[in-house]
């Protein structure tokens, strides 16, 4: 990635030199002890992956709900659907919480100390500040600190970065990743992907049981129990089972026929036989965060000699995914190789009858908390590392035959890679 920095200008602010660095449970009494963490500060532009030891004016600053951000999910390990402070401080984490989430945070939040964000109102009512608002906490926190330099994410509020820069603090934007150590899953990490997987396998599962049961009438379509199957009735066999289990489905993907062309159509409506059907599913764990993502390709009835070489030469493509994936190589040369062999076997990629058509998509992305995050293996350079939990789903498509998508989850290793997905692939059901 590019290492260049694009500089901005911010102002700073002066904070008298005979006061000290306070402790925020000592000034508020109430905080809780969890666990250590990290700290970082200043504000630019950087891409660079890690952050140079930070001084002790310096903190790391997340502002938003974990819920929704995985950056903040990763530094705290529990879902809060408001926006709530999070900042790193000489290797000390913390997290400042309404007394609506404080009691759960000190049980669950994998922090140093928890604070009380009402207490901090109080504090500044008597300053004469009310009502208080975030950029007030913020400045109050940071000069009982001597923190003057911030080191924030990309998707971090541009109007609390103004508001920090006019109170004197520097503002250093950090591109993704913001936490490096994401990339690299543990071995709880894994397991944890891993579950999520034998989840969406259950949610695939449950819709091939249903299209076992349809017939083909003389129109052509599956039928069950006297009516057009359609995408919406395989989505909800799917995603009530996913549910089930206590993950989250969102946007599945079962596609048929020309829909399968655009491969992020959802898909809708009544769905024929003897033509591919694409399902795509990634469930997320509500306990954890944790995504699965899983893509096979069916046909209820009988499949076109089209489709079948379409098929194999997917697999083929995937299996030089798994022949190559390892520590230290190329996420973009593995890509590079999938397309050439599609290429080899007369299956072109490109701008067909004004249709993208072929091979057109990355053949995997990194899964964690995020459903695509880095690395890539794709067109761009990224090199693969051991730890990284990364998708092999290369895929074909045309209009008039229809697509077909097959995609298993590997986690790298510096011998190879290791099969995390454990579903058996068939085309004609």
């Amino acid at each position: 990635m590019n290492t260049a920095k694009l500089r901005l200008v911010w102002a700073r602010v002066t904070i008298p030199s005979d006061k000290s660095t306070l402790n925020f449970h000592e000034l508020n009494q109430i905080m809780v002890e969890s666990k250590p963490k990290h700290s970082r500060a200043n504000i630019d532009v950087t891409n660079d992956s890690r952050v140079a030891k930070l001084r002790a004016d310096q903190a790391l600053l997340l502002v938003t709900a974990s819920e929704g951000d995985a950056n903040m999910l990763y530094a705290v390990g529990f879902f809060v659907p408001d926006p709530f402070i999070f900042f790193e401080h000489k290797n000390i984490k913390f997290v400042v919480m309404s007394d609506l989430e404080i009691d759960r945070a000190k049980k669950q939040a994998h922090v140093d100390r928890v604070l009380s964000l009402s207490l901090y109102q109080r504090k500044l009512r008597k300053l004469g500040k009310a009502p208080a608002g975030m950029i007030d906490i913020l400045d109050l926190l940071f000069r009982e600190r001597g923190i003057r330099s911030l080191i924030v994410p990309a998707n971090f509020s541009a109007l609390l970065t103004d508001q920090l820069r006019a109170k004197g603090f520097s503002v250093q934007i950090k591109r993704d990743p913001f936490w490096a150590e994401r990339e690299a899953k543990n071995r709880v990490e894994v397991q944890q992907i891993t579950e999520s997987l034998r989840v969406a396998r259950l949610g695939l599962e449950a819709g091939i049981r249903m299209l076992k049961r349809t017939q083909t009438k003389r129109d052509g379509y599956l039928y069950l129990n006297g009516t057009r199957l359609t995408s919406e009735m395989l989505k909800t066999a799917v995603n009530t089972t996913i549910m089930a289990q206590g993950w989250l489905p969102s946007h599945t993907i079962i596609s048929s026929g020309n829909q399968c062309v655009d491969p992020h159509h959802e898909g809708s409506g009544p769905i024929k036989a003897n033509t591919s059907i694409i399902f795509d599913i990634f469930p997320r764990s509500q306990r954890n965060g944790y995504f699965g993502d899983l893509s096979r390709t069916v046909v209820r009835g009988r499949a076109s000699d089209k489709l079948k070489e379409i098929y194999a030469t997917v697999q083929a493509g995937q299996n030089i995914g798994y022949e190559q994936i390892r520590d230290g190589v190329n996420g973009k040369e593995v890509h590079q190789n999938i397309l050439v062999l599609f290429e080899s076997r007369g299956f072109h990629t490109g701008r067909i009858n004004g249709r993208m058509q072929g091979f057109f998509h990355g053949t995997g992305h990194g899964l964690g908390l995020d459903i695509h995050e880095p690395p890539r293996i794709a067109p761009v350079d990224a090199i693969l590392r051991t730890g990284h939990v990364v998708t092999v789903e290369p895929g074909l498509y045309y209009l008039g035959v229809g697509g077909v998508r097959l995609e298993d989850v590997v986690v790298v290793s510096a011998k190879g890679n290791r099969n995390l997905t454990d579903c058996p692939q068939f085309l004609e059901i």
